[in-house]
């Protein structure tokens, strides 16, 4: 068999080596309490406030108490939006983009079926970009929250979230980012943003899963969600998760060390996986905005052939790499960011998510353009669609014209 090739960070990276190492003391002779009195718990206290010293670091937050840790990012994207409907009397909407990951939308979806909340769900445009213009006409003295995702995790698009909050705050509304691709892999400077919140996700960044952590900027209002003890400042109750949460301290650590190499390396790889493959195979096109996107994410559409046929026969190669996001996978129906950016259905069905991290190669990007071309060749010949179209012009190619 051939070396494996994992392009599917964007579901779930590595746990690195390191991140284990410091947790495993945690789980045998440091597994006290860190909210005991006693010498036992007090050690893992300061491992607790250690990694939560690092996180902050990452996110440029100014205060410590600003980081509450949490099970991932879809209990901090509820955390945001449950608290912000109870914390702002009088307001009543949620401002959010078509583009969201589920953990917003469904819980948005939920909202507005079950309780008297109004959802402007925001458009985007080919690329992925958001309807500026919309935006400002959703705002309102009744908008409670708006969450906007930093960068979108099946295209990479990045969102302009800094402009976005300051348009909020116009209307004294919260803003809330979920921050779960972003983290790790771009600079972050919250405290010279007007963001409230922010979400974020340990397995992301090469930390454990069931770990993440939400940021709450000081003064912001907040109600907790879990009811119960006095850990993280009353904000979350529950006995912390000691172990993870040090894993996803050394992860942060880890992901400021790693910062250049995820913006140029990372992303080199990226460009020269989506060059070789629009240079071999006709009738696909990259997805997304090529002016500010993630390094690590290429979206490739290929035309008139269905993405799980692909899937599977990479999957016979050793490749991963999926057609969207995890958390939808299972689906016969093309992708919401896809279809939100009117992607063709002809493309959309076939699109390709390929996520890089730090730990891959230009080898995986050798061996990804080695069998991608008898892959969508073998598939186009099986297809009904492929008749009459072959060698046409690819349909839509925002990246590369």
């Amino acid at each position: 068999m051939p070396t494996p090739v994992y392009l599917d960070n964007n579901a779930t990276t590595r746990c690195d080596a390191e991140v284990v190492e410091a947790m495993l003391p945690f789980f045998t002779e440091q597994f006290g309490n860190p909210s005991s009195m006693h010498a036992f718990g007090a050690s893992v206290g300061g491992a607790v406030k250690a990694a939560r010293a690092s996180l902050m670091k990452l996110l440029g937050a100014e205060f410590d108490h600003e980081i509450i840790f949490t099970s991932g990012g879809t209990e901090s994207d509820n955390m945001a939006i449950l608290s912000a409907l109870e914390a702002m009397p009088g307001r009543d909407e949620i401002i959010t983009s078509a583009v969201e990951h589920p953990a917003v939308l469904s819980l948005c979806a939920h909202l507005e079926k079950t309780r008297d909340v109004k959802v402007h769900v925001i458009p985007v445009d080919g690329r992925g970009l958001l309807d500026i213009a919309a935006y400002r006409a959703a705002l309102s003295e009744k908008t409670a929250v708006v969450s906007i995702m930093w960068a979108n995790n099946e295209t990479g698009t990045i969102f302009p979230v800094a402009e976005l909050a300051e348009l909020a705050k116009e209307v004294g509304a919260l803003f809330h980012t979920d921050a779960v691709q972003a983290v790790g892999k771009i600079p972050l400077d919250l405290k010279s943003t007007k963001i409230d919140m922010l979400s974020l996700s340990g397995h992301k960044l090469h930390g454990p899963k069931g770990t993440g952590a939400f940021y709450v900027k000081r003064g912001t209002r907040f109600r907790s969600l879990l009811k119960g003890g006095h850990q993280e400042r009353g904000r979350r109750a529950g006995t912390e998760n000691t172990p993870g949460i040090v894993g996803l301290g050394k992860a942060a650590e880890l992901a400021l060390i790693h910062m250049e190499d995820e913006v140029t390396r990372v992303a080199a790889l990226r460009d020269r996986l989506e060059k070789g493959i629009l240079q071999r195979i006709p009738n696909c096109f990259v997805t997304g905005n090529p002016a500010e996107r993630l390094p690590n994410t290429a979206n490739i559409a290929f035309e008139y052939i269905e993405g799980e046929g692909i899937l599977l026969l990479m999957n016979r190669e050793g490749i991963a790499a999926s057609s969207g996001s995890a958390c939808t996978s299972g689906s016969l129906e093309p992708s919401h960011v896809l279809r939100a950016m009117n992607i063709p259905y002809t493309a959309a069905h076939g699109a390709i998510r390929f996520s890089f991290s730090r730990d891959n190669t230009d080898a995986d990007v050798d061996r990804v353009l080695e069998v991608m071309p008898p892959i969508i060749e073998k598939l186009r010949a099986l297809s009904p669609f492929w008749k009459g179209a072959n060698e046409a012009p690819a349909t839509f190619n925002p990246v590369y014209a």
